[in-house]
């Protein structure tokens, strides 16, 4: 019986791949079915438990050994260095408690992502804006034939916390090639260069297409096409307006645009205990990694360096945590001031690191006003000593003055911090509780 249903399923697949593309997509489309106040059996959170990651883990070996995508591991999880990452976030859904769907979004850091290997990011590099990996997708097979009820939820998710909380523009993916069409249709990605490779180590030589999607134009293109439809199957509401109660979005203190949970506990248990992630790293990596986590507390659990690091090893320490905090300079002009707008992207106890729309006067002592969290502001000196390129492109480098109480708690809570949650407790980092 079910060597007939191959066959039939395959025989409805080659007339679906014969009709004209527009009406493969207005069939996708057409099965859009996102409810706009889902059960409240239903949660969405970022995965941050051991159990809540095992599960997520777990869920994902499962679906990835069933598309034949990996062979099965020992563990029963599927778990990859950029897991172990802080700029890499885990999403779930969970059901009743019990974890029914999964999503990674992986930002660009020291390690890059998995798909630059095999495919061409140049174009999306020279437009504005941050970069992220969408992977790592799973929903539960009891799920999978329920009109989308934890896909969609999911997928808004995502779509929410990318735009809102993790500083990013352009979404990227590689998927299998009789899965991209679901992306083109409902999403409206847009194949990256290399349309199809052949084999996908990341995805056990499976082929893959990559693709992209720039979310500084995606509401326009979804109210275009989804504006006129009935509430169900609007995506456009569904994503730009709705409010799902059951999202429960990261509370930041401050401006930080990622959500680390990776406590050196966690990093043991899924990468030296449960997996030997961490001793199969090459050099490089495992040099990376402790650039990375350049704290006491994680030493203990990372994989030993060589004595002597290889040629190219990199040790230069990475942040854990990006910021977006806006700004403003003040510079005096011969008795009159002049304000400059800015948003610093990277600071340290002496300087930082600022995006401004217009160009600043270099080398002049001046005000510089910081919003770094929902409450804290600092009032800073500051010396504008570079851009970070030739030709003007916006970035600038600073270097302080004496920075005050406020700048040294936030530079302290960043260099200190484990995890998200240590951020809304940054004060004892340095004495003052």
């Amino acid at each position: 019986m079910s060597s007939l249903k191959k066959i039939w399923h395959r025989g409805l697949r080659r007339l679906f791949a014969a009709l004209p593309r527009d009406q493969r997509f207005a069939i996708y489309r057409s099965f859009v079915d996102c409810d706009p106040a889902p059960s409240q059996r239903l949660q969405l959170k970022i995965a941050e438990t051991r159990e809540e990651l095992e599960a997520c883990f777990s869920l994902l070996h499962d679906a990835y050994v069933d598309a034949g995508f990996m062979r099965p591991d020992p563990s029963g999880m599927r778990v990859t260095i950029y897991h172990a990452l802080p700029t890499t976030t885990t999403l779930c859904a969970k059901w009743d408690g019990e974890v029914v769907g999964t999503i990674s979004l992986i930002r660009e850091s020291a390690l890059g992502f998995p798909l630059q290997a095999i495919f061409d990011l140049s174009d999306l590099r020279a437009r504005e804006g941050q970069i992220a990996e969408v992977s790592a997708l799973a929903v539960h097979p009891k799920f999978r034939k329920t009109g989308g009820a934890i896909l969609f939820p999911l997928m808004k998710f995502m779509y929410e916390y990318s735009t809102t909380f993790f500083d990013t523009r352009h979404l990227v993916i590689a998927v299998n090639p009789n899965r991209i069409e679901m992306y083109e249709s409902l999403l409206f990605f847009q194949r990256l260069t290399a349309n199809v490779v052949e084999e996908y180590d990341f995805a056990n030589g499976a082929p893959a297409v990559g693709a992209s999607l720039d979310l500084l134009f995606a509401p326009a293109v979804f109210k275009n096409v989804y504006g006129k439809k009935p509430a169900r199957r609007n995506l456009a509401a569904y994503f730009l307006d709705a409010e799902l109660p059951n999202i429960s979005l990261p509370k930041r203190r401050y401006y930080t645009t990622n959500d680390p949970v990776m406590t050196p506990e966690l990093l043991d248990y899924f990468f030296n205990v449960r997996t030997q992630g961490f001793a199969n790293l090459d050099d490089r990596k495992k040099a990376l990694l402790h650039s990375i986590y350049d704290l006491d507390d994680y030493r203990a659990v990372l994989p030993q360096l060589p004595e002597a690091p290889g040629e190219g090893v990199q040790l230069r320490q990475h942040q854990r945590y990006s910021v977006k905090c806006p700004g403003e300079l003040m510079v005096s002009f011969s008795g009159t001031q002049q304000r400059y707008s800015m948003q610093v992207i990277e600071v340290s106890s002496y300087g930082f690191q600022a995006h401004a729309p217009e160009g600043l006067p270099l080398n002049v002592w001046s005000d510089a006003r910081v919003h770094l969290g929902r409450q804290e502001q600092s009032m800073v000196k500051a010396l504008a000593v570079r851009d970070r390129a030739n030709g003007f492109n916006g970035f600038y480098g600073f270097k302080l003055g004496e920075p005050d109480l406020i700048w040294r708690k936030f530079v302290g809570a960043l260099q200190q911090g484990k995890t998200h949650d240590d951020l809304e407790h940054s004060t004892m980092f340095l004495g003052l509780e």
